[in-house]
């Protein structure tokens, strides 16, 4: 039987013995009317004391790998013919990117897409086809970018829809930049520790919050599509600056206090 149930049973047996012997004493009433029994139990659940603090440290490298996203645009007058000719020049331009130095495994046929060419002066008639095939081509030095996008033009690359880069080094770099958030979140607890008068104890509870990998990638230029010659000799004149990385790691921690 638990306490309180023994202590309750114990306190209505002696009501019931007293009764029975016709005590009926005014002392006694007296001391019968003073008890008093409480009509709930509440049970308090005390947790360990913390601080809790948010942290986030960014760390950047300079990129060393660069990917691509080409595509090869079609216009013909009948979508058999659209079809085969961007196979044609799709299949070219693979050639091309492998007698390039770009590994098979690095070329990826991302997207296709054919879509009705209208005449809509002419109530949405219907005068050609377009076809649209994208690759997107990774594992590119970036010694290799310039190059491969000064020559891309004349392998039959009408438009290049992103140039990004990343580094080779990233998981490296994002482990470090947890260990910085970590050193940052013990100096704001340590603050806020003896600003309230309190001791800080040790790490209790560490959160990561989701690591995203579009941090690897830093975009550097928008779709361009191939007008002629002044698209090929930008392409020539173009600089490749990838620039910095920055990445990001943000983490709460718990410490206990005392």
């Amino acid at each position: 039987m638990k306490p309180i149930q023994r202590l309750l049973s114990t306190a209505a047996l002696s009501l019931t013995v007293a009764t029975a012997a016709g005590c009926a004493s005014q002392p006694l009433a007296a001391e019968t009317q003073a008890l008093s029994f409480p009509n709930y139990i509440e049970v308090r659940n005390v947790e360990q004391n913390v601080i809790t603090v948010q942290s986030a440290e960014t760390v950047k490298v300079v990129p060393d790998m660069a990917q691509i996203r080409f595509s090869v645009t079609t216009q013909e007058k009948d979508a058999k013919t659209c079809q085969e000719k961007n196979n044609e020049d799709l299949t070219r331009v693979i050639q091309f990117l492998k007698d390039f130095g770009i590994s098979a495994e690095s070329i990826q046929t991302s997207n296709y897409g054919m879509n009705p060419i209208y005449d809509w002066s002419a109530g949405q008639k219907i005068t050609g086809y377009e076809m649209e095939s994208a690759l997107t081509v990774s594992d590119i030095t970036i010694e290799q970018t310039g190059t491969l996008l000064t020559a891309c033009v004349d392998a039959g690359i009408n438009n290049i829809n992103r140039v990004s880069y990343f580094s080779s080094q990233y998981d490296a770099c994002y482990q470090e930049a947890l260990t910085k958030a970590i050193a940052s979140a013990r100096e704001k607890a340590q603050a806020m520790a003896e600003a309230s008068g309190c001791a800080l104890g040790a790490v209790v509870h560490v959160e990561e919050y989701t690591d995203s990998q579009e941090l690897r990638y830093n975009s550097y230029s928008e779709s361009s599509r191939d007008s002629g010659g002044a698209a090929k000799a930008a392409m020539a004149d173009m600089a490749v600056e990838p620039g910095q990385v920055s990445i990001e790691a943000r983490i709460c921690v718990d410490f206990s206090i005392n």
